[in-house]
């Protein structure tokens, strides 16, 4: 997004950018704009553009806001340290002294962040968005366009979006069309549509006696778990939390199995704060960028095997502290690789404990497939006997962003592309719509929020966007620099190691923001 009012902060003030608020009672209260979700992203969304003088509608599935948030088992917290998940103008309250606060003080955050901001109003619940088209004029020609939407401006003269929304609480109700000149998704990347192995016929889930579920799944209570032989099949974040939770109410009379097919490096939370704070100005003095110069490439290429070392400590450190090698569960990828691809798994407190006691069994398989009484694993010669079978295997996000679309043409450009986003917000073929909490980052609310300035800093007019051909070719730069470090494990919407020079130094650009770098740390 091209540059508009000067001015200058310091990266302390980053998060503070009081000079793009642009407030007015002119044209742009005559705009309509749809923002969908009311998780953290849509809440930002929000907050920014009724701070530049327009009147948003917000839709939201659920009778509340939160999103991910609003859905999830009780022993969930944060994994990132709250100091880099706070919103710049709204402080976390003296009372939360926790540098991990659990889903319930997260939830009373978010809460008192809509209702100081007075959010509330803008926002219509148990409204589910069924799907969205854009119309044109049968004239207009979209794919001949070099600037986005025709312009490179925010809005049209011509194209709007047709929004339809259904009660979400009543399936056979009948659906309502809201006309709009602009669309913000705030939809998110960890919900609604679960991601499950594909099995073969009469090797699924329809032969087994048991229940299945998804870790997304509202009855996951302690009710349904106390006393079952449960099995939960995944790696990351939610699978070994919903793991060790089963274990902790069962303990070793009905042990949890986790199954999964990779490993990946646990760190216990203590640890994590060190490893947010490496993320500074002196690490991406090493980390190679789109653009550098030659002596930023000479630096970066000496400096680099200091990546390697500090990766080579944390790994040596944690196979060190638990026993790894014990219940090979030493990962076949490196520390670094693994941060690079925004996966962060923090080690559940006493999970080890618990393999030691018998409560927790940890199984590593290629496949699996349904039995009548439980699981067939590769390479086993008798089933897993279990009760309660728990996918934690993440969400099909590339899917759900596709679906809400009505266009085969955008729908394609979604799942065809896996969301090439400028800015990691601004699709260069879908006009007058962005994106936003679909990237992922150490500190996701943070990133979100410059992100949500910078788009209501666009929507108010005092930017425009550069060519479709340089956003594409800025985005393939961008992609370029962060495989390098991300390897085979690199996702597109992950913003890892360069997090301060993509996800700030960036948009600042854009918002003819100078991101001054006296303080050689973010935050």
């Amino acid at each position: 997004m091209g540059k508009g009012e000067g001015c200058q902060i310091t990266l302390d003030q980053q998060l503070s950018l009081s000079c793009f608020t642009v407030f007015s009672s002119g044209p742009k209260m005559e705009r309509k704009i749809a923002i969908i979700g009311a998780g953290v992203s849509g809440l930002l969304a929000c907050k920014y553009t009724l701070e530049n003088g327009f009147k948003p509608i917000v839709f939201e599935a659920r009778s509340g806001i939160g999103g991910v948030w609003s859905q999830t088992i009780e022993s969930t917290k944060l994994q990132t340290p709250k100091s880099f998940y706070q919103f710049s103008d709204f402080a976390w309250p003296n009372s939360v002294t926790e540098t991990f606060p659990d889903h319930n003080k997260v939830m009373e955050y978010l809460q008192a962040y809509a209702a100081h901001f007075n959010l509330f109003p803008s926002i219509k619940f148990d409204t589910k968005v069924t799907s969205i088209d854009r119309l044109v004029p049968s004239d207009e020609d979209e794919h001949s366009w070099d600037l986005w939407g025709g312009t490179g401006k925010p809005f049209s003269s011509s194209g709007k979006w047709n929004v339809t929304v259904q009660e979400a609480r009543n399936v056979s109700s009948a659906t309502e069309a809201y006309q709009v000149d602009f669309v913000i998704l705030c939809i998110g990347r960890y919900s609604d549509l679960p991601n499950t192995p594909d099995f073969p016929m009469n090797k699924g889930p329809e032969v087994f006696d048991g229940k299945v579920l998804h870790s997304m799944n509202d009855d996951l209570a302690a009710e349904l778990i106390n006393g079952k032989r449960v099995t939960v099949i995944g790696f990351q974040k939610s699978a070994v939390d919903v793991a060790a939770e089963v274990a902790n109410r069962n303990g070793v009379r009905y042990p949890c199995t986790l199954l999964f097919k990779t490993v990946h490096w646990m760190v216990p939370d203590y640890f994590l704060w060190s490893t947010f704070r490496s993320l500074n100005r002196w690490t991406e003095l090493i980390i190679h960028n789109p653009g550098e110069g030659f002596f930023s490439w000479l630096l970066a290429l000496s400096l680099s095997p200091l990546l390697w070392l500090s990766s080579k400590v944390v790994e040596s450190c944690l196979k060190w502290t638990f026993p790894l090698k014990k219940y090979n569960m030493i990962p076949g990828h490196s520390f670094l690789n693994q941060i690079s691809s925004c996966m962060f798994t923090v080690l559940p407190r006493n999970f080890y404990d618990r393999v030691q006691g018998g409560g927790l069994s940890l199984m590593k398989s290629r496949s699996f497939t349904f039995c009548k009484n439980g699981l067939v694993i590769d390479g086993e010669t008798t089933p897993l006997v279990t009760d309660i079978v728990i996918f934690a295997t993440g969400y099909k996000s590339d899917e759900k962003l596709k679906n809400i679309f009505k266009s085969t043409y955008f729908q394609k450009q979604i799942t065809g592309s896996s969301a090439p986003l400028y800015r990691e917000g601004i699709h260069p073929q879908i006009p007058q719509l962005a994106i936003l909490g679909y990237a992922d980052s150490p500190s996701i609310l943070r990133t979100t929020e410059m992100r949500s300035k910078c788009l209501a800093h666009f929507l108010a007019g005092n930017s425009n966007l550069p060519t479709i051909k340089e956003m594409e070719h800025n985005v393939m730069n961008w992609e370029k620099s962060m495989r390098l470090y991300a390897g085979e494990s690199y996702r597109r919407s992950c913003v890892s190691v360069l997090l301060q020079k993509y996800s700030n130094d960036q948009l600042c650009k854009d918002m003819g923001c100078n991101s001054k770098k006296e303080k050689m740390v973010f935050g």
